[in-house]
């Protein structure tokens, strides 16, 4: 994708604070930019009011651009910014910063304006790391972005399966689970033991894996209230979270499948990780495979997946399945909180 030709600004944009009304423009917005992950007005309500009540109150504002539209009093929703302190990653000095143009509207002046007004605000808030990015297929945002003073830290690429002739015979011989091991879903464990025990037992295994998942800073601590967050999700399939327990009750291992926005064909992978004690036995293969299985009884042709380009045992794992990448999301940083 090239840089887009500058044409003449029709009107000055107007920058506003974003709101709940203004959550079907902004998702159309999105749509354009990055299709493969367009939300629904309906996430984007989810998610705001989720930060807005979490218990640990993560800094979160957003903006809109408005311009003039072709016919008179007509308005265009043709840019958005977000300022953020994203929870799973929680310090008072850092924050994430989300901007996008409608590629009809860029070279207009309407990024500038955006940005001037995040850096107004990033400046009152004294922040000390700021951490922003794009995707690589939009080479038009490194250059940009290293310009404001940014270096990329980190990729995260979506490898993406399709479903449709996979060959799970092909690895019979891989998909056994080891002794005194048990696969069942968390909504399976949620019939056996009820909503609480299941959910206890699944936050002892996904507290301890995901602070071995990679990042660009510290992890916060996950608390049992974070869970709970995370498991009120829209996209929450039950069935779809694959546990490995061991004979005494506890999680060991875990794969996550999350319902999409892009509709019931599509299914995303989020945690799939090991208790350290348990690792290399093959759990986390186990684990995918027999996700994979629950993907296609429900109906999925697609499995999407973020990987760090860290993470090589995971990218290696997804590689041998089939996973396949499409461009990844390049993040860069300025600052640093421990300076």
């Amino acid at each position: 994708m090239s840089q887009p030709e500058r044409r003449e600004v029709i009107s000055e944009p107007r920058i506003r604070e974003a709101g709940p009304d203004d959550y079907p423009a902004l998702a159309r917005l999105i749509a354009e930019v990055t299709p493969q992950h367009a939300p629904t007005p309906k996430t984007l309500r989810h998610q705001r009011e989720e930060a807005a009540r979490h218990p640990l109150r993560p800094h979160f504002y957003e903006w809109l651009a408005e311009l003039d539209g072709p016919e008179p009093g007509q308005t265009v929703v043709a840019g958005y910014t977000q300022v953020a302190q994203f929870v799973g990653m929680l310090h008072p000095g850092r924050y994430h910063v989300e901007l996008m143009v409608q590629p009809e509207w860029r070279c207009r002046g309407i990024g500038r304006a955006l940005e001037r007004t995040v850096a107004a605000h990033l400046q009152g808030r004294g922040a000390k790391e700021v951490l922003a990015g794009g995707y690589e297929d939009q080479p038009y945002l490194a250059p940009l972005l290293e310009r404001r003073g940014f270096s990329e830290v980190m990729r995260y690429f979506d490898n993406v399966l399709e479903l449709e002739g996979f060959d799970f015979d092909r690895w019979a011989d891989q998909a056994q689970v080891p002794g005194g091991v048990r696969l069942i879903s968390l909504a399976d464990l949620m019939a056996e033991v009820g909503e609480d025990a299941a959910y206890r037992a699944f936050y002892d295994a996904f507290a301890e894996i995901r602070r071995d998942v990679p990042r660009p800073g510290e992890a916060t601590a996950t608390s049992y209230e974070d869970v709970l967050i995370r498991l009120r999700d829209p996209h929450f399939f039950p069935q779809g979270i694959v546990l490995a327990q061991a004979a005494g009750g506890e999680v060991v291992a875990l794969s996550e499948l999350w319902r999409s926005d892009q509709g019931p064909e599509r299914l995303n992978i989020g945690l799939t990780g090991t208790r350290r004690a348990w690792r290399r036995k093959g759990l986390a293969l186990v684990l995918k495979l027999a996700a994979m299985r629950v993907a296609r009884e429900a109906g999925a042709r697609e499995l999407w997946t973020g990987n760090a380009s860290t993470n090589a045992p995971m990218l290696a794992l997804n590689e041998r399945l089939g996973f396949r990448p499409r461009p990844a999301y390049v993040e860069y940083r300025r600052g640093s909180v421990d300076d």
